[in-house]
């Protein structure tokens, strides 16, 4: 989980019925943190992106928002700031601990249909989520900004993994939202070569239990935070969030797709200097991140529920998950 990086919390909050289906993630670095972003997609929806350029003036961020209710849904990130001011998380710009400024770069996915229209996050589920962050265990499924994601046929929702390299961990959280699929049409993950210690528990899948209908919005967006403890610089956490989408491309396909606003953070801690050949080092911790992205984007598939009509992948494959 993206909670076995030290220093990272995660805290998730949601509506699930009554035409609510939609929700927001938060993941906080109370400590700060350098953080970088790649956006592949051709519909993004984000805010406060642009600070994470190297050049730019900020230099470390205290938290990411992911939330779900498309542009609408940027204002869960004032929440995320309230929460970050009241605790004097922020840039510094007086003498006062109070006098800070939270920059909380955010993505946003569309996930408006899957309840009634009008019902999205705003500033009050940003605020929530950070109340409930902690560095636990992290819930999976339909819940946070994955309550109403849909993966190309089947249910979406937030899946998160973790490895450690060279002695970092790296994690991932991820918002499994796409216009392609995870799963090919036998039902199996096309990331199921990534799986460690058979982690994801599958069987033969065989055939659908169910009717699979292709994803009729045409409005997507897979969004995710990649973190380590490393040491790096502001141009080493975006190569780490660029190559990433290695990890998004192998478990989506498509992926990156016009109706995609596909967006990855990613965040350095900064607990352990990088050792050996420095870009040696941050090439083994990208492809760790680009694997465990792609993990997390298994299990988010994995433990998503049907919710509105839209069959989750243990309705579909029981037999897979053993009849979970």
């Amino acid at each position: 989980m993206i909670t076995d990086v030290p220093g990272v919390l995660v805290g998730q909050h949601q509506r699930l019925g009554d035409g609510w289906a939609t929700g927001t993630t938060v993941v906080l670095v109370p400590d700060g943190a350098v953080a970088g972003v790649d956006q592949r997609g051709g519909a993004p929806g984000t805010r406060e992106t642009d600070v994470l350029e190297p050049s730019r003036l900020v230099q470390e961020i205290h938290g990411v928002c992911l939330t779900g209710g498309s542009a609408y849904g940027l204002a869960a990130a004032d929440g995320v700031m309230r929460w970050l001011a009241e605790h004097n998380s922020g840039v510094r710009v007086g003498e006062s601990p109070h006098e800070v400024v939270p920059v909380v770069p955010s993505a946003v996915l569309f996930d408006l249909k899957l309840g009634d229209w009008g019902n999205r996050p705003d500033a009050s589920f940003g605020y929530a989520a950070c109340q409930a962050a902690n560095d636990g265990a992290v819930e999976q499924g339909c819940v946070g900004a994955g309550t109403g994601a849909r993966c190309g046929s089947l249910k979406g929702g937030i899946g998160t993994a973790s490895m450690v390299v060279d002695g970092l961990t790296v994690g991932a959280i991820v918002a499994v939202n796409a216009m392609g699929e995870a799963v090919n049409p036998a039902g199996v993950p096309w990331a199921l070569d990534h799986e460690v210690d058979g982690e994801f528990g599958l069987s033969a899948p065989g055939a659908p239990s169910v009717a699979l209908q292709p994803k009729r919005s045409a409005l997507n967006t897979t969004i995710g935070v990649v973190a380590v403890d490393a040491v790096l610089t502001k141009a080493e956490c975006q190569r780490v969030a660029a190559v990433a989408h290695d990890g998004l491309a192998r478990a989506i396909r498509p992926a990156h797709a016009m109706y995609d606003g596909d967006t990855i953070f990613a965040l350095a801690t900064g607990r352990q200097e990088l050792t050996g050949v420095r870009g040696m080092a941050l090439d083994r911790v990208c492809e760790a991140g680009a694997q465990v992205f792609a993990r997390a984007i298994v299990h988010g598939i994995l433990a998503a529920t049907t919710v509105a009509g839209v069959p989750a992948y243990r309705d579909a494959w029981p037999e897979a998950l053993g009849g979970k």
